[in-house]
């Protein structure tokens, strides 16, 4: 532990903590804002998937198609473009929210504590950056063009909103981010001993039944292709963190 922990009262935390709030909060408002005054370049990137140009669609050889987008709200379009600048900023900023947080806790930690911490937290967050990488390089591609242009008769022509668009788009991102958390829980799980690699392989079957009622629960469609789409990379997580916990 950190010897000046040790003349700190339970106020001056308080106060330190505050402190620390302040200064994410700052950073997030920064950040929004930034990503707010960026509108053309934020939404080119947001809104690349609704067409066969995405490098996805090229690498796949998707056939040429391009979703139509529709605003339906006088304020609509005004408080998709608030909220995603939001979402963007929390994003952006979450580098400089986790030091300021780690900051706080770390005098409490002894130097191997210390460093498990950084460890554990690092990968924490790059697991949930690649969570959101392939989502939308992969998942919400798949997704969108799958049902955008899926057509129960040629005299009905979808017509996609904005709203629905982005909610289904930042949705997927955060749960498809929490969801590539799985190795590293499992990994700490193993640590703890409250799991092994031999129970993972010997419930492999009713992992996937789960996996695949967790991927039912986190899709925003009820279509069979989306659901594979989900289920197939945490099916992959799920063995990829048998393999850690046995090395952990």
């Amino acid at each position: 532990m950190s010897d000046s922990s040790e003349y700190l009262t339970f106020w001056d935390h308080l106060d330190e903590l505050r402190s620390r709030l302040i200064k994410m909060l700052i950073a997030v408002a920064v950040m929004t804002v930034a990503a707010f005054l960026m509108k053309e370049q934020l939404f080119d990137v947001i809104l690349a998937p609704r067409n066969s140009d995405f490098l996805s669609y090229r690498l796949l050889g998707v056939p040429a198609f391009t979703l139509h987008l529709i605003n339906t709200g006088l304020t609509e379009q005004f408080m998709v473009h608030m909220r995603t600048a939001m979402y963007v900023g929390v994003l952006a900023a979450s580098p400089y929210i986790i030091y300021e947080l780690f900051r706080f806790v770390s005098p409490g930690l002894y130097e191997k504590e210390r460093n498990y911490a950084v460890w554990l937290v690092g990968m924490a967050y790059l697991m949930f950056i690649i969570g959101t990488i392939v989502n939308y390089f992969l998942i919400f591609p798949l997704t969108v063009r799958f049902l955008g242009t899926y057509q129960v008769s040629t005299d009905v022509t979808n017509m996609l909103t904005l709203q629905s668009y982005i909610d289904t788009l930042i949705g997927m991102s955060f749960m498809m981010g929490v969801l590539f958390e799985l190795p590293v829980v499992c990994w700490l799980l193993g640590r703890f001993g409250i799991i092994s690699s031999s129970m993972m392989s010997a419930y492999r079957r009713q992992a996937i039944v789960a996996i695949l009622v967790v991927a039912a629960i986190v899709t925003p469609t009820t279509d069979v292709f989306t659901l594979f789409v989900v289920a197939f990379p945490i099916w992959m997580l799920y063995e990829l963190s048998i393999f850690i916990v046995k090395r952990a």
